[in-house]
């Protein structure tokens, strides 16, 4: 009795070998493949006459890849992303109806705006939602828009929203357009990383309950002139808020990939060029989601089983 017992442990260790064998060698292809895009990442940043950051994550499996990831960048209007988390938590803690109605006034226009939306509109007759300012904020990334709403949430609110996050470098420092405090040096900044976190979770649900979450991401998924979606296909679910200023280009969002959502912060500066700091950061968004996009549609093994 004692053979057969003996025979079935080894064959039962002989395919635990055989498939921890099998499992190292998908590893190895896969992490061949991280190694080729971690260096093609690091080639378009390298190459772009200015300074690139980055932190990108698959949630499904936490796989990342980092480039000055807790370096202080100007954020651009990707700091907006702040102020929509701080309009959806006041809404869930009823200190504010997202459907709270905002006379627009003359007095309140941001002065400097190279695109002024609704200054175009009338002194005292038109009328907006919070939730209409939000839209202005993440579609037009309009100024006016996005002050109204710093204004009242409260500067003070938004900055301690974030830090209760543990975003200790996500700093909203000053209006939009204002250009003495800029001056001064109180510029809007974040980390990759702190940008990649902020996303991270809003997702996860530790920042807000599920209807404001869901809100959150619809806002952002609503189209937009960006980076990431010049650079993806257009049939992909984006939820992001680029930003640009002279010399700075970002772009910091949620990327649905099926079964492998994926969350890009990149982020330039110092560029001699904007349109070659717009241009790395599309080159970096389309080799990460070709990446990931790779995966999804693959087996372990690579293959690709496709009916076309």
């Amino acid at each position: 009795m004692k053979v057969p017992f003996l025979f079935r442990a080894l064959s039962v260790v002989a395919l635990s070998l055989a498939a921890s064998s099998t499992l190292r060698a998908q590893e190895t292809l896969h992490s061949t493949l991280h190694a080729k895009l971690e260096v093609q990442l690091a080639d378009v940043a390298d190459h772009l006459n200015g300074a690139m950051g980055y932190a990108i994550k698959d949630l499904s499996t936490g796989e990342t890849f980092l480039r000055f990831p807790d370096t202080v960048f100007p954020q651009a209007s990707s700091i907006k992303l702040t102020v929509l988390l701080e309009l959806m938590r006041q809404a869930q803690a009823g200190k504010l109806a997202l459907e709270e109605n905002h006379t627009l006034r003359r007095s309140e226009m941001t002065v400097g705006d190279t695109e002024p939306i609704l200054t175009m509109l009338g002194d005292g007759t038109v009328t907006l939602t919070l939730r209409d300012l939000a839209i202005f904020m993440v579609v037009l990334s309009d100024n006016t828009a996005t002050n109204i709403l710093i204004d009242r949430l409260g500067m003070d609110n938004i900055n301690e929203g974030v830090l209760r996050l543990g975003l200790k470098e996500t700093k909203l420092r000053r209006h939009m357009i204002d250009l003495e405090a800029a001056r001064k040096g109180n510029e809007n900044v974040s980390t990759p990383g702190e940008m990649l976190a902020l996303i991270e979770k809003v997702y996860a649900g530790q920042a807000l309950d599920a209807a404001h979450t869901k809100e959150f991401f619809n806002l952002l998924t609503l189209s937009k002139e960006s980076e990431f979606h010049k650079a993806l296909p257009g049939d992909v679910t984006i939820a992001d808020k680029p930003g640009a200023l002279e010399g700075v280009r970002c772009d910091t969002g949620l990327i649905e990939i099926p079964g492998h959502p994926l969350i890009m912060s990149i982020t330039t500066t110092y560029n001699t060029s904007d349109d070659e700091g717009e241009r790395a950061i599309e080159k970096a968004a389309r080799l990460t989601y070709d990446y990931f996009n790779r995966l999804s549609r693959s087996s372990p093994y690579g293959r690709v089983i496709s009916y076309k």
